[in-house]
């Protein structure tokens, strides 16, 4: 189990780190430079959990401290690549801002950050708040719903994207479930492996977008 895991979660931060400086060398213009930067913040964000996870399977100690910051640290990074997604879509699809569902989106942001930053997660300890959990993760939802929502809207635009609101909601399908539930049946963690596929089918979409001549 470790083993393959560990391999997976190096093989999945190395291909997100190669392919953002791919997509940024291949396309130097502004949705080039929102979909490089995007992959790279979930690349670096989840190194900060996935790399102290690693470690802690074939080295001593506690690691209770750097597993807690690095979730920390990747819910928050996770938000932010949302961010970076509601930006490529308006530049992709050259879309019109709509003022209610920006102000709505940023507050879902805001709030998820800084519920992430509260000192109840305890984040830092092997006694994390379920409560918190589900309480942190709510606005989250509603940025990955609002999401949804915009890339399907416009799925039949850019066939190379159309994936990518699909692609979205299996991953939150993949991640409440994990959410709700792991720490009570562990083997839910499991789902943490097709979340993370679709993440990276998700770059691959930016990639196939990135190698078209610009219009």
């Amino acid at each position: 189990m470790k083993y393959g895991e560990s391999t997976f979660d190096i093989l999945y931060l190395v291909f997100t780190v190669v392919m953002g400086l791919l997509i940024l060398s291949k396309r130097k213009d502004t949705i080039g430079k929102l979909m490089g930067i995007a992959t790279l913040i979930l690349g670096f964000g989840d190194a900060f959990h996935l790399i102290p996870r690693v470690v802690n399977y074939f080295a001593d100690g506690d690691f209770s401290f750097w597993l807690g910051t690095g979730k920390m640290i990747t819910s928050i990074t996770m938000t932010v690549f949302y961010v970076f997604m509601y930006l490529i879509w308006i530049r992709a699809f050259k879309a019109q801002e709509n003022r209610i569902f920006k102000t709505v989106f940023y507050i879902a942001v805001i709030l998820r950050i800084a519920l992430c930053l509260l000192p109840q997660n305890r984040w830092f300890t092997n006694d994390g708040s379920l409560l918190m959990g589900i309480i942190r993760n709510i606005p989250f939802v509603v940025v990955g719903a609002l999401i949804v929502i915009i890339w399907f809207s416009r799925r039949k635009d850019i066939k190379v994207l159309s994936p990518v609101w699909l692609l979205v909601t299996l991953s939150f399908a993949f991640y409440i479930p994990v959410t709700l539930g792991a720490s009570f049946i562990p083997v839910l963690g499991a789902l943490m492996l097709p979340k993370t596929v679709c993440y990276m089918l998700l770059i691959v979409c930016f990639w196939r977008y990135a190698k078209r001549d610009k219009q």
